[in-house]
């Protein structure tokens, strides 16, 4: 044969094994044939088909079977929400809540999702992520007209895929995902290809812009977000998940903020990303990691075993995002003695203290000085002084970091609740502070052991 015939003949199979094993790798998540018959397959239902997720602070959308369906019904309206005690603003959700209930369903089902509009404005629902009918799809003026005002839409069509979704407003986008107008849909395989973790939970991250006193947010906000938010709750409002020793654990996190990417930081223990909002991801193409980044607008499922006993902070990573309500237009005041024009100022301003003055100069202090908003739980020290907290900030705020830990006051807020792992979990009692082995919590250094090791202070 001609070389050069040959090697194009070569080269054209090779091309053609690729472009198939292409078409095949970025195919939607299927456990079930790609033809298969959806309307024989009976409704998937929780506990015998599939292990319900754990949404955190959050519930899951209830559901009919009508005619071989699954009828699920979201109710778009005005919600007051509580972001932690001290704050809350008046938002947009479903059915009650912001973040809207998780959709949980089966691959294969057939669902009704009727959409009942009773905002003030038009809306409608995007399913993202989702491979379905184009005029199914929910974006406002392009795959339909939008819901208007107490109108009811339905949309309808077989789940031909699983995995971690999401679905969101797709009308007016910005100013109504700015008020909560979002929540999670989670399909789970007809046919697992693994055995279920033990603990399965589910995240939406979010940004807000709560103007301190303001009781709504912002929705025209591009940059200057102040409020982050896991499943709509701002720590110390974020409830505490839990694993047992060597249980798995998934956690399924998406990310419909406006503008900002999380890198989330899981600490004592490292996670494989199992999959994406795309697709599942090999055993052979994932690797380990402690930090993973879930862009705006994907999701990330993150598995790893709970080997490690403890109290474990999952947070973003990016600094601000665990602090709340976040000032800018502040001196820098780290590492003075503001006590030389602390006398001058006060005469002027009675109860004022200098940030940092007197404890320790640090960002970390914000939340009990006098003027500063007192944490559920927290002693407030103006108050006992004496003086009018309250007077002294506008209602509706909360302090810029933190909550009380078993050693002092935790310097984090915003995006971060902790992992409690225990060997026992006592079902239905409330879990406590982790209780160390003796010997292993880091203390002042002795004097013996620094002259052993040769530290010379």
């Amino acid at each position: 044969m001609n070389p050069t015939r040959r090697n194009l003949i070569l080269g054209a199979s090779a091309g053609m094994a690729v472009g198939a094993f292409a078409r095949s790798a970025l195919a939607a998540p299927r456990t079930l044939p790609q033809d298969a018959d959806t309307a024989s397959l009976r409704p998937g239902e929780p506990g015998a088909d599939y292990k319900p997720v754990i949404t955190p602070n959050g519930t899951a959308l209830p559901f009919r079977i009508v005619d071989g369906h699954k009828v699920f019904h979201l109710i778009a309206e005005d919600v007051e929400h509580e972001f932690a005690p001290g704050l809350r603003a008046h938002c947009y959700g479903f059915n009650g809540r912001v973040h809207g209930p998780t959709i949980e369903a089966v691959e294969g089902d057939r669902v009704r999702i009727y959409v009942t509009n009773r905002l003030s404005v038009p809306t409608s629902i995007h399913w993202h992520g989702l491979v379905l009918p184009n005029g199914m799809d929910g974006v406002g003026g392009l795959t339909q007209r939008p819901i208007g005002p107490g109108e009811t839409f339905l949309y309808q069509f077989p789940l031909r895929q699983h995995g971690t979704y999401m679905y969101h407003s797709h009308h007016d986008e910005m100013a109504q995902m700015a008020m909560g107008l979002m929540g999670l849909f989670v399909i789970h395989p007809r046919v697992p290809a693994e055995p279920p973790p033990e603990r399965d939970y589910a995240y939406l991250l979010s940004e807000w812009k709560i103007a301190v006193g303001a009781r709504r947010p912002d929705p025209n906000e591009m940059m200057d977000f102040n409020v982050l938010t896991l499943n709509a709750r701002t720590a110390p409002g974020t409830e505490h998940i839990l694993a047992r020793v060597g249980e798995r654990v998934r956690l399924r996190i998406g990310n419909l903020s406006a503008m900002s990417h999380h890198p989330i930081h899981l600490h004592g223990h490292n996670f494989h990303i199992t999959a994406t909002d795309g697709g599942i991801v090999p055993p052979g193409a994932r690797w380990p990691e402690v930090t993973a980044l879930v862009p705006t607008g994907s999701t990330r499922d993150f598995e790893f075993t709970a080997n490690e006993p403890g109290d474990w902070p999952l947070h973003c990573h990016m600094t601000h995002h665990v602090m709340t309500q976040m000032g800018h237009g502040l001196p820098i005041l780290e590492g003075t003695d503001p006590s030389l024009f602390d006398e001058a100022l006060e005469r002027a301003v009675p109860a004022y203290a200098a940030m940092g003055s007197g404890m320790g100069h640090g960002m970390g202090d914000m939340s009990s000085m006098p003027g500063m908003p007192a944490m559920p739980g927290m002693p407030n020290p103006a108050a006992a002084q004496g003086s009018n907290p309250a007077a002294l900030v506008p209602p509706n705020q909360l302090a810029m970091v933190g909550t009380r830990g078993p050693f002092g006051f935790i310097t984090m807020g915003g995006m971060f609740t902790v992992l409690k792992v225990r060997h026992t979990l006592p079902e239905g009692q409330a879990v406590g502070w982790y209780e160390h082995p003796k010997g292993t919590v880091a203390s002042r250094a002795r004097t013996a052991d620094l002259e052993r090791d040769g530290i010379d202070l």
